[in-house]
């Protein structure tokens, strides 16, 4: 498929560098020589330095075949105007980064239908959005929804003293029944879709699938801390924490916001009248003592500085914060952090990496059971994928335990008629139905791709 990217900086490299690896033809377009020779240097992509809203870079960009069309510079405004420039020339659909929040309110999908912009992205909410989500469970590394929430994921560790420790698979859904499913383990470098007999050790990483309204209570009675943060320090008074502590409000959290900057704290003071605001260097370990990070129940590090993100969350980790949430956005700094022990890391670039396969995938579908929702979990090498069934499903109908699967996948998940529900052999796909699929080293664009041979 023929995608042009329009914005060559973090984001668009990020972007840029997922697109290739799923396979599709990508044009890198920026008015920066220096930054569209870095990407031609290191990908395989055709390069234009130009203008993403001028006639002429667009029609030798080839944008009239273009099937998606992505505009991610630093300005809302010109990626607006490119997606609907680029949208009346040809393009199939367009996406556009768009951060500012007065566009993130009620005029988004004015603006959306005004300029015919398919999808409007927006890292530092979703970031955002992934952060909230993580805070609600101390136990949580990670935590995805499916179907508007109608099912959640959830990355935990089993520590050690862990009453998972030992046990099978098998062992545990006899112990503790309830309707729950362990669909993906990350021990040291392997990732596997375990099976029944598969034995849990102390250091694994689980991927925990269940209904949002039982799973705190089945993370507790399995053994894990399921205590939800209530008094949150948030550091760096940036886009992603604007975001998040409105979130945190609207929920009734108590939230202290830190940031060296007068006018950030000025600014996030008169937005955000509920939270206390803090104008100090939070890499100062006094400042961070003076305003309690001893007795708050998560710690939040959100600055612009991915180092300095880190190691102010090894200091907290220290000081026995409960949960600390650390946002990295270089991959290699990223795997560092995790495997010194910070657990819950987040990355606006992979979760708009994520965004962009998932909504292509769906492009790319030709028989109607496309992908509706896709994560990359275990540290990405793990896809959990949510599909929608139509009637061409070749599936439908047959007890899960008839039907002949690709290896390394499982069946995570069922939502019919907005019921969640974990599959047991004796269950059926219908048409209708919303289906998760769990699985490692293979890229499925169809529901139908994950069908083995008769």
């Amino acid at each position: 498929m023929k995608i042009i990217v329009v914005g060559c900086g973090k984001i668009g490299t990020t972007i840029i560098e997922s697109l290739v690896s799923e396979g599709h033809d990508v044009v890198a377009v920026d008015s920066n020589k220096s930054a569209v020779d870095e990407v031609g240097n290191i990908y395989d992509v055709m390069c234009l330095c130009g203008n993403g809203v001028d006639w002429e870079t667009l029609s030798e960009a080839g944008v009239e075949k273009a099937e998606l069309f992505v505009a991610v510079t630093g300005s809302d405004e010109f990626n607006m105007l490119s997606c609907y420039i680029a949208r009346r020339m040809g393009a199939r659909h367009t996406v556009a980064r768009i951060r500012n929040p007065e566009y993130n309110d009620r005029s988004l999908s004015y603006m959306r239908q005004m300029l015919d912009i398919s999808l409007p992205l927006n890292p530092e909410l979703f970031t955002a959005h992934e952060a909230f989500n993580t805070l609600k469970l101390q136990s949580a590394v990670n935590i995805e929804t499916f179907s508007q929430r109608n099912l959640e994921m959830v990355e935990l560790i089993i520590n050690e003293g862990c009453r998972l420790d030992g046990c099978s698979l098998m062992e545990l859904k006899k112990r503790y029944r309830a309707d729950y499913l362990i669909c993906a383990v990350k021990r040291g470098s392997e990732v596997i879709v375990p099976g029944g007999n598969f034995v849990l050790r102390r250091g694994d990483k689980i991927g925990l699938v269940a209904a949002p309204n039982g799973i705190s209570k089945i993370i507790k009675m399995l053994g894990f801390a399921d205590k939800q943060a209530k008094s949150v320090i948030i550091l760096g008074a940036s886009m992603t924490a604007f975001y998040l502590a409105k979130l945190l409000v609207a929920s009734g959290n108590s939230v202290k916001i830190i940031d060296k900057s007068e006018e950030r704290c000025r600014t996030f003071a008169e937005r955000i009248p509920e939270a206390v605001v803090i104008c100090g260097d939070g890499a100062e370990q006094e400042v961070l003592l003076e305003e309690g990070l001893d007795k708050a129940d998560a710690f939040v590090t959100l600055t612009g500085m991915d180092e300095e993100n880190i190691l102010i969350s090894f200091f907290a980790a220290s000081r026995e914060v409960p949960k600390i949430i650390t946002k990295v956005n270089r991959s290699e700094l990223a795997e560092m952090a995790e495997k010194l022990g910070l657990n819950s890391v987040v990355s606006p670039r992979k979760i708009v990496s994520d965004i962009l396969i998932r909504y292509a995938r769906a492009l790319e579908n030709s028989l109607g059971s496309n992908v509706e929702t896709l994560y990359k979990l275990m540290d990405s090498e793990v896809e959990a994928l949510e599909f929608n069934v139509s009637e061409d499903f070749e599936g439908r109908g047959i007890p899960l335990k008839d039907m002949k699967f690709k290896p390394n996948l499982i069946i995570a998940g069922i939502i019919r008629k907005r019921k969640p529900f974990i599959p047991t052999g004796d269950d059926v796909i219908l048409s209708g139905d919303k289906v998760v699929v769990v699985a490692s080293g293979q890229k499925f664009i169809d529901l139908s791709d994950i069908l083995g041979q008769r």
